[in-house]
């Protein structure tokens, strides 16, 4: 597959899904699709740029008003539709977003309430038994990340340059912490959550599988496939788990060395909670 004309989360849906765009979402700046995945039907769902958008600060790849209400409606629609199913379709998010669209505008019309109901139609899918995985093929960022990806069962992402998690870019995170970006930089190679790297958001606990060996841009067949197979599993597993919770992010042995501290604080928490 070779374009260079849209972004890495239109390549990857049209790789995964194929030409299957539900009508709706076609010239929508959230795109969605039902397609074969293995033994199932998934859903499929990106956020792509809008030129046109009324919101400026909402036309690149990044999660806006409509974004997060688009999100919310393409989930709900999955979870009403599979509601007297014996079997949940798996929901695959594909992040590729680049920030939450703030502006003055976005401000005052509820952007916080947009990404607040996508957080809460992917928490419900999940709830509701169906899996859901996200797969990174690129930045994810900020609250764009909270309301796109970060409530699935699995969290996969591509090994591969421009894939990264964090609260936000480079340039404005050294502004805030008053370094250059070269100090971030070293900084993230001792303190975990500071570092932008793919392998550092693993040792939280919250990476379940890091894809090497793939060209985000330009994936062959054989890496498409490589994949398809790899979110056929983060599937299966969700499946085998049973758990409709996030918990599973705080077991892992890496998990209870970077994040001892925060377990220690959960434990506390329910001890006086569950307290008589």
């Amino acid at each position: 597959m070779n374009d260079t004309t849209s972004t890495r989360g239109q390549r990857w849906l049209r790789a995964l899904a194929g030409d299957a765009l539900k009508p709706a979402s076609a010239s929508a700046p959230v795109r969605y699709a039902d397609a074969p995945l293995g033994a199932d039907t998934a859903r499929f769902i990106a956020v792509v740029p809008d030129p046109g958008n009324r919101f400026p600060r909402a036309r690149d790849n990044v999660v806006g008003l409509e974004q997060g209400w688009l999100l919310a409606q393409a989930v709900r629609e999955a979870i009403e539709d599979d509601a007297s199913a014996s079997e949940r379709r798996p929901i695959i998010a594909i992040v590729d977003v680049k920030s939450q669209a703030y502006g003055y505008r976005e401000e005052m019309l509820g952007i916080h309430l947009a990404c607040a109901a996508a957080v809460d139609a992917y928490a419900s899918a999940r709830q509701a038994g169906h899996p859901v995985v996200a797969l990174i093929v690129g930045p994810a960022m900020s609250g764009a990340f909270l309301a796109h990806g970060y409530q699935a069962n699995r969290i996969l992402a591509l090994d591969a340059p421009g894939t990264m998690v964090h609260a936000m870019g480079k340039e404005a995170a050294a502004r805030v912490t008053r370094r250059s970006v070269e100090s971030l930089d070293a900084l993230g190679e001792t303190v975990t959550p500071m570092s932008y790297s793919l392998s550092a958001f693993g040792k939280l606990g919250l990476l379940d599988r890091l894809i090497e060996g793939v060209d985000a841009d330009s994936p062959t067949d054989e890496q498409i496939a490589l994949v398809r197979r790899e979110l056929i599993e983060a599937v299966a597993s969700a499946r085998r788990q049973g758990r409709r919770d996030l918990s599973s992010r705080l077991d892992s042995e890496s998990a209870k060395k970077t994040r001892a501290a925060s377990i220690e604080v959960r434990r506390r928490l329910a001890e006086q909670w569950n307290a008589d």
